[in-house]
């Protein structure tokens, strides 16, 4: 450079450079699209594949791999990949693992959009898609195919809350060569160790309790096997998937509180959801944690705890206008998708259409029970539920 250079060359260029041994408790965040070699030779020898092997923004910074070691860690799992969103990361998995020809079974409970996005695999790509009970267990070897590649499963379903035997339907699907996949979101890998029942992928929607704050869209793809990790990596990097070091750096600030938040969410929606069965316009509550839940001997074996999401359904009576009312005069509870914040929300799905064989009558409503006061929830809800009209004899 220049002795005295210009100044427009001096505010983009300087000769500072940081020095070793700096240390500090949060991680830093590294901003980088282009990242820089210091010659030729460094920049062809260079493997974007490898954690040291800085090539491209794209493909990781120190600020990602750190939050992706960590994710990995909590899960059980050696290896992690970052994507955009939840769904980003249902994608990478199923362009990592299928092609035209392939078969894929889908449980009949799973989130919408990955429900749409394997509509979307057959109806385009040539990708056989069918859809199963959930609660199907080891029956599911009947529906494998020769063409089957994969599995996904969801623990438990996001919207009516079915508990899968995985254990079963890893032991099934491994006897014939095909791989489980598990959307791992609802226990954040805090109350479930999935790997340890078979599972040989796990993707999470870190925009829930690894965030925390209802900001952020972010999803991760974790595996313990390197040959399914370099399957992922190059879907990752064939797809362009990428986030932003600020949204890695607000997750990875809020990880060491999330165990704290995940049992205050359990304990708060527990006791919502127990006072919820003593009301008469209730018919049943669909909380994994309680007897009558469907799957529930699985839940008592497997899992560890509950986080702060279940679903109502109401008496058969009520109309869908008179509990969109109901939804309609909570004032704590806020209409809104996603789960996992320090905000309390509500939404009434029409599950009849989502489902096939859905036989359950009455309407159904989700509650995220979020960090308020439980007692203020349970007055929000009981003020909310005068709008109903009595049930008749």
């Amino acid at each position: 450079m220049p002795d005295r250079p210009s100044f427009q060359t001096a505010v983009i260029h300087d000769d500072y450079v940081a020095p070793q041994g700096f240390s500090a408790l949060p991680q830093a965040i590294h901003h980088a699209s282009t990242v820089l070699f210091p010659n030729v030779a460094a920049m062809r020898e260079r493997d974007w594949r490898r954690k040291d092997g800085y090539t491209y923004g794209l493909h990781g910074t120190p600020t990602t791999f750190t939050l992706e070691a960590r994710l990995a860690a909590i899960e059980g799992g050696t290896h992690c990949r970052l994507a955009p969103s939840g769904l980003a990361a249902i994608t990478m998995v199923d362009f990592a693992f299928l092609r035209s020809g392939d078969d894929v079974l889908i449980p009949d409970n799973v989130y919408s959009p990955s429900r749409e996005l394997g509509d979307w695999l057959a109806a385009d790509f040539g990708v056989s898609v069918r859809y199963y009970d959930p609660l199907i267990a080891a029956g599911i070897d009947k529906l494998i195919l020769s063409n089957t590649r994969l599995i996904w499963t969801e623990a438990p379903g996001s919207v009516s809350m079915e508990v899968p035997d995985l254990r079963a339907i890893c032991q099934a699907a491994h006897a014939r060569g095909v791989l489980v996949a598990l959307d791992n979101t609802w226990s954040a890998g805090i109350a479930l160790r999935a790997f340890d029942l078979g599972v040989d992928i796990v993707m999470q929607a870190l925009t829930k309790y690894q965030s925390g704050g209802s900001d952020v869209l972010m999803g991760a793809v974790i595996t313990r096997d390197a040959e399914l990790h370099r399957r992922v990596e190059l879907a990752h990097m064939r797809l362009g998937f990428g986030v932003g070091a600020d949204d890695v750096y607000l997750v990875l600030r809020s990880l060491p509180a999330m165990k704290l938040r995940f049992d205050a969410h359990d304990a708060a929606a527990r006791r919502v959801a127990n006072w919820l069965k003593t009301r008469p316009e209730v018919s049943a509550v669909l909380h994994p944690a309680l007897p009558d839940c469907p799957g529930h001997a699985i839940w008592q074996r497997d899992f560890s705890g509950a986080g702060g999401l279940f679903s109502v359904l109401f008496d058969p009576r009520y109309a869908e206008a008179e509990t969109d009312r109901f939804v309609d005069c909570l004032r704590l509870f806020k209409i809104g998708f996603s789960w996992g914040g320090a905000h309390s929300l509500c939404v009434p799905y029409r599950i009849q259409k989502m489902r096939n064989n859905w036989t359950h009558q009455g309407q159904l409503v989700r509650l995220n029970i979020g960090l308020e006061e439980p007692a203020d929830l349970i007055a929000d809800l009981e003020q909310a539920l005068h709008v109903l009209k009595k049930p008749s004899a």
